[in-house]
């Protein structure tokens, strides 16, 4: 019994210092609206805590260079060498906000950084009709009053992606036909050549009449092609992907 006291008491006394150990790790955080960030990080630090400046506002209420809200709140209880986050005023509204919609990117950012703002955003959308790289819209807009932080976000136009085909077969078709339907779908004829004639399989070892008549036969030119002349294979072939605008050959006969 007497050993079953003493185990259940030395329990008792380890929880109890682990209870004050923990507890007595942890703090209040401190007041810091309204200090200076020098004043605010020592107040920090002078209970164990980290402070982060992480944002800037403007503040009709709070001094310019002042602490104008913190994380978390003050008299909270945290851990030692917990970092409070505070955000700092700018002070009133002083800048005007710039119109840069018609603008490219580039010069909307020159725009905007001159007069000591910053773009916040950058957003890309594909516009019908509008040329690519130019700003569509902005927030906040021109000459906005309320503004809160020194920061705009920008909608600029990016080109549209080319419209995608897929090459059909022309393989049996004539030349003409299938170059009108190039042409309404907005692409272009190519290289036309007249495939080389098939040579029967008797001929493969002629006889020496044979011969001395093919010698004495002068050579054929070449037919031309026409747009009666059929399409024997194409380039690209059929069911590659393509784009408006592409070239397209054929064999003929």
């Amino acid at each position: 019994m007497l050993a079953l006291v003493l185990v259940i008491v030395a329990m008792v006394s380890a929880l109890t210092a682990m209870r004050f150990a923990i507890h007595g790790q942890e703090v209040a955080v401190p007041p810091l609206v309204g200090l200076a960030p020098a004043e605010a990080e020592r107040a920090a630090a002078g209970v164990g805590l980290q402070m982060a400046i992480e944002r800037q506002y403007y503040s009709p209420q709070i001094p310019e260079g002042r602490i104008m809200s913190q994380l978390p709140l003050p008299g909270t209880k945290v851990r030692r060498g917990w970092q409070v986050r505070v955000a700092q005023s700018l002070g009133p509204t002083r800048v005007a906000i710039p119109d840069v919609t018609g603008e490219s990117e580039h010069a909307a950012e020159l725009n905007i950084r001159r007069r000591g703002l910053d773009v916040a955003a950058l957003a890309e959308m594909q516009a019908p009709g509008i040329p690519a790289d130019q700003v569509i819209a902005q927030s906040p807009p021109a000459n906005a009053t309320q503004v809160l932080a020194p920061k705009i976000s920008l909608l600029v136009t990016v080109a549209a992606e080319p419209q995608t085909f897929v090459m059909p077969s022309f393989v049996g078709q004539t030349l003409g036909s299938a170059n009108r339907v190039l042409q309404d779908e907005g692409f272009k004829l190519g290289n036309v050549s007249v495939a080389a004639p098939v040579v029967p399989a008797d001929a493969a070892n002629p006889g020496t009449s044979e011969v001395a008549e093919a010698q004495a036969t002068p050579p054929t030119t070449p037919a031309q092609p026409s747009p009666a002349s059929i399409i024997v294979s194409q380039s690209p072939a059929a069911g590659q992907k393509m784009v408006a605008g592409t070239t397209v050959s054929f064999e003929v006969r």
